[in-house]
């Protein structure tokens, strides 16, 4: 019960809303939406202020907690509250509050691909009357009248006025800024309560907005300005650094998402990853966390992935959760043998559990629990110890083998590709190695995936896609072979080709795992032949891996 919101209800003025944001004390936080609303908008928010008409409530969350917050509005920077100072977070009513006290400071508001917006010219059409049904407030000065800007109503002195615009039209100006500054906001305080309870209450009431994500919110509680961390930022040189320092670009698996690298944090810290244990981190925690889950965790872990279990790329990993189990054991490896190199049994152990959960579409559901149960089995590994694992588990079906359809999206299918990668595939034409990159491997119809039968002669031999689109018949290519030298011609006609161009084609299809060409039925096209027998070979290939001898 301790976690229930606290709310209390009660009225600020504007003044005062203007005092605390320009003190440092209202914030917003960096998880709301940019502020998107025009001078047009902001113009008849002020209109209806002025008129005292409602505006709507704000939310406001009162925290000691220091999140990730807005630093300025346009050209006016905002400052940081005193330390021990509560901070109000608004929840609720962001794009109201941004375009009033845009209007106050006169901030010039720049947007991408649009024009800088200056809130300097918004005017106050003193001719007309304030219980007029028209607009007060315009976006433009109409020379015909009397016209002050807000921004002069509300930081300039009255006596300032009086030559220009004479005594009635001043008693005017000062019963406006009255106006402004004593408006009424109705404000509801949603007291000391913990992070996530707060962000669902934004979510809930933003139903048009977008749903905040699990790193949003870990970004907003684990921002520290004092020790210049942003975990947006760590995540982005995580992925990318443009040189700066090691990064996941540089191996090729810069699609890692935000979500495993918080599990990878969290399976450290406290040997569990799902959400809610993830927002029970404590901020230091993962601060101090940080570095060793980066050095001596992920990088380690997709050195192993990529030259040793030999996963060139991420978009080929059966799936991302893989990276959790992997980095948690190099930094338990490390803390125990003060070495990130593996032993061979632990290389063929971790093999091993690689392909045993990729096989068996282990993290299709229940992915938290799931990877908190694998920890267990990489401490084991750690002790060079081999996990348990139900006995048919291990075992591989010849008649899935053959029958499994060809996707990107199923894990079974990643894992074959995984085997197949693994086999340093050759060019067919000229024994040179198959580039093989992330931007590619993303969807089933990528240019590096072949069908070798290829399915429109398979059509022209009345053999149905739901027979020509499976995984064995797939093999790893360049763009250009596949698309330009063989596309719809039948094996026999292509091989033969190659074979004139390539003495050693023999080496370059063992690499595809096709052993023998007559046997497997290439000069005469038999289809059924080839899926049988590549079918063996694969799958003693898999026995191998998932029953490795230790």
């Amino acid at each position: 019960m301790n976690n229930l919101p606290n709310f209390t209800t009660t009225q600020y003025s504007l003044e005062k809303i203007f005092r605390m944001i320009e003190e440092g004390n209202i914030k917003i936080p960096q998880f709301q939406r940019d502020f998107v609303w025009d001078k047009v908008k902001a113009a008849r928010l002020l209109d209806s202020v002025l008129k005292g008409y409602p505006i709507g409530n704000l939310i406001l969350w009162k925290t000691k907690d220091r999140l990730r917050s807005l630093r300025n509005i346009g050209n006016i920077n905002l400052p940081e509250p005193k330390e021990g100072d509560y901070i109000y977070y608004v929840l609720d009513g962001q794009q109201r509050l941004t375009s009033l006290f845009a209007i106050k400071k006169g901030a010039i508001v720049a947007k991408e691909n649009q024009k800088s917006i200056d809130y300097k010219d918004i005017y106050l059409n003193l001719s007309l009357p304030p219980d007029t049904d028209e607009d007060i407030v315009t976006m433009e000065k109409n020379y015909e009248f009397d016209c002050i800007t807000i921004y002069e109503i509300l930081n300039s002195k009255i006596s300032s006025f009086l030559d220009k615009y004479g005594k009635d039209k001043v008693d005017k100006i000062e019963t406006y800024r009255n106006k402004i500054n004593n408006y009424s906001i109705p404000i509801v305080e949603l007291t000391d309560c913990p992070l996530d309870i707060a962000c669902t209450i934004f979510t809930r009431i933003n139903t048009g907005g977008t749903v905040l994500t699990l790193f949003e919110i870990m970004v907003a509680k684990t921002y520290d300005e004092t020790r210049n961390f942003d975990l947006s930022k760590e995540y982005e040189r995580l992925i990318n650094s443009n040189g700066e320092c090691k990064d996941l670009e540089d191996s090729n698996y810069d699609t890692i998402p935000e979500s495993v690298v918080l599990q990878c944090i969290a399976a450290h810290i406290k040997n569990k990853v799902s959400k809610r244990e993830i927002l029970r981190l404590n901020k230091n925690d993962v601060i101090e966390s940080w570095n060793i889950v980066k050095e001596r965790g992920i990088f380690p872990a997709v050195d192993f992935l990529r030259n040793s279990i030999k996963v060139p790329v991420s978009s080929l990993m059966p799936y991302y959760s893989l990276l959790v189990p992997f980095s948690y054991f190099f930094i338990k490896n490390y803390e125990k043998n003060g070495s990130e190199t593996t032993s061979n049994i632990q290389t063929k152990l971790l093999t091993q559990y690689f392909y045993w959960a990729s096989l068996t579409n282990r993290f299709t559901s229940g992915v938290p629990a799931k990877i908190e149960q694998d920890l267990l089995k990489m401490d084991k590994i750690v002790n060079n110890e081999p996990p348990d694992y139900p006995e048919e588990e291990l075992k591989i079906s010849f008649e899935d083998l053959i029958e499994k359809r060809f996707s990107t999206s199923e894990a079974y299918c990643k894992a074959l590709l995984c085997v197949y990668a693994a086999n340093n595939p050759l060019n067919l034409r000229n024994n040179s190695s198959i580039r093989l990159d992330n931007s590619w491997l993303r969807r089933a119809n990528s240019r590096n995936y072949h069908h070798f039968f290829p399915r429109a002669y398979l059509r022209r031999k009345d053999i149905n896609d739901d027979k020509a689109n499976v995984i064995l018949n797939i093999i790893l290519v360049d763009d250009y072979l596949n698309k330009r030298v063989i596309g719809a011609k039948p094996p026999s006609k292509y091989i033969r080709e190659f074979m004139r161009e390539n003495d050693d084609i023999e080496k370059a299809l063992r690499s595809h795992f096709i052993n023998d060409v007559e046997k497997f039925g290439i000069f005469n096209n038999d289809y059924e032949a080839f899926i049988q027998e590549r079918a063996k070979v694969v799958s003693r290939r898999l026995r191998s891996l998932l029953r490795p001898k230790i």
